[in-house]
């Protein structure tokens, strides 16, 4: 019998997104995340290719947490024929559930709109997979506790450990006979004002590492007085202040911040400030239902959440921008790629007094980063739409550890990995990242690139 194991790096690999890692073992194949391709027109067309390997023969999926790039493929791969359980911590799986509907159903409206309005050269224009799609995967999912060791089978066992990010997120362990594999997920920040800090691994024989921000340091500014200036010098020219917001964790954290700012009497009261994200607002939910994952009160939430305006239909959404009176808008997505924040910047972007702050990393190809890059105009909804806001972005306010936070999150390993492997990161970070550890710890880091499979004995 062969006696290694085989890893297929079929996402997140010389790329920031489209999360999976497919470990084949003699007796099961265990897929690590699921996720979305998103970015730049090649890599979202990886989302529409087959699969290189046969999903109908994984046995199981282990989610790190429920972001798009690491959740947003799993309907496809239950098109494809998995039959398999897909695990996670309990809130993990209800941020997935909440995503995949809106991802679901952004996809379905964006290939209404095309056929309708003809900015497509497919005929029809079809979605990823749809809302049924979903309804048939989230059957699949099963919840597991956070820092157990739970049995795959006689020789494979799995666990999950607190990593912040996001609501939910961990590392995986997965312990095969004298191996021990370690999936970093996504790695949150150390002092995070709505999360705990990560836990950190202590042994890791074979370790996935994210470098999202392998090349660089956030910066130790100082978020609160960044946010307040942005919003005053927005309502002094009497603009509007719309924030591209990641829907889980990035658009409660913004809420919680403008809180803060209201009790020290830093806003004015009657600034309205407005969530306009259905998925955002699911989120919210979250946060009340699963208290032991994060440090807000019961009291928190709901003061952070009487301060907001929650709109609730996408007619509302157009009351609101058709309301000429400065306003703080948080709208999805973080990256500018869809969703309501769409709506407010056909109208808005093209006005000199409105400011568009991004809230998080900005991957290659999205709108995020072109506007971020000082582009001129974007294009969205088969049209051009010049840029005369201003463009910001609160660099501190990353979910995503930097490479201080990164490399320290390895600090308690008891030795260094047989096997490193650099993923979750665009080239530039991830060749940073592997010349920084060989020169501070003296590890060995391999770059795997998209679709390589290798060989590990053990």
């Amino acid at each position: 019998m062969d006696e290694s194991i085989q890893i297929h790096f079929l996402g997140a690999s010389g790329t920031v997104t489209g999360s999976k890692y497919l470990i084949e073992l003699p007796q099961k194949k265990i897929l690590v995340d699921c996720g979305l391709f998103q970015g730049v027109k090649k890599l979202r067309g990886l989302n529409w290719q087959q699969l290189p390997v046969n999903a109908e023969e994984i046995d199981i999926v282990l989610i790190t947490h429920g972001h798009l790039d690491h959740t947003g493929y799993l309907p496809r791969l239950v098109n494809m024929g998995f039959s398999g359980e897909i695990w996670g911590t309990a809130p993990t799986l209800d941020i997935a559930e909440i995503i995949l509907r809106d991802s679901a159903k952004i996809q379905e409206e964006d290939a209404e709109r095309s056929n309708k309005e003809g900015f497509t050269k497919h005929h029809p224009a079809l979605p990823l997979y749809n809302t049924l799609d979903v309804e048939k995967t989230l059957p699949l999912f099963r919840e597991k506790p956070e820092g157990e060791w739970l049995i795959i089978d006689n020789e494979i066992k799995v666990r999950f450990q607190y990593n912040g990010h996001i609501l939910g997120a961990c590392y995986i362990e997965l312990e095969l006979k004298n191996k021990r594999m370690v999936f970093s997920g996504d790695v949150g920040r150390i002092k995070d004002p709505l999360l705990n800090d990560p836990k950190k691994p202590e042994q890791a024989d074979i370790l996935f590492l994210e470098s999202t921000y392998g090349d660089r340091l956030h910066p130790k500014e100082d978020v609160l007085d960044k946010l307040e200036r942005v919003i005053h010098d927005t309502v002094q020219k009497n603009g509007t202040l719309i924030i591209p917001s990641f829907a889980v964790e990035r658009a409660q954290l913004l809420m919680y911040l403008i809180l803060q700012l209201h009790q020290q009497k830093k806003l004015p009261a009657s600034l309205p400030v407005i969530l306009d994200s259905p998925m955002g607002a699911n989120a919210l939910s979250i946060f009340n239902k699963y208290h032991k994952w994060h440090k807000l009160s019961e009291e928190e939430c709901q003061k952070m959440i009487d301060r907001v305006h929650i709109v609730k239909s996408y007619a509302e959404t157009w009351e609101i921008i058709d309301n000429p009176k400065p306003k703080i808008v948080i709208a999805g997505s973080g990256m500018v790629t869809g969703g309501r924040v769409l709506s407010y910047l056909k109208i808005y972007l093209s006005r000199e007094e409105t400011t568009v702050l991004l809230a998080g990393f900005q991957a290659e190809g999205t709108r995020g980063r072109q506007l971020l890059e000082g582009a001129d105009e974007i294009k969205f909804f088969g049209k051009y739409y010049p840029v005369k806001a201003s463009i910001d972005i609160l660099d501190g306010l990353s979910a995503h550890a930097d490479r201080e936070e990164l490399i320290d999150w390895t600090s308690n390993l008891s030795k260094s990995p047989d096997h490193l492997f650099l993923v979750h990161g665009e080239p530039q970070a991830l060749d940073s990242f592997r010349v920084k550890l060989k020169d501070t710890k003296g590890w060995m880091a391999e770059i795997p690139e998209l679709y390589e499979i290798r060989k590990i004995k053990y």
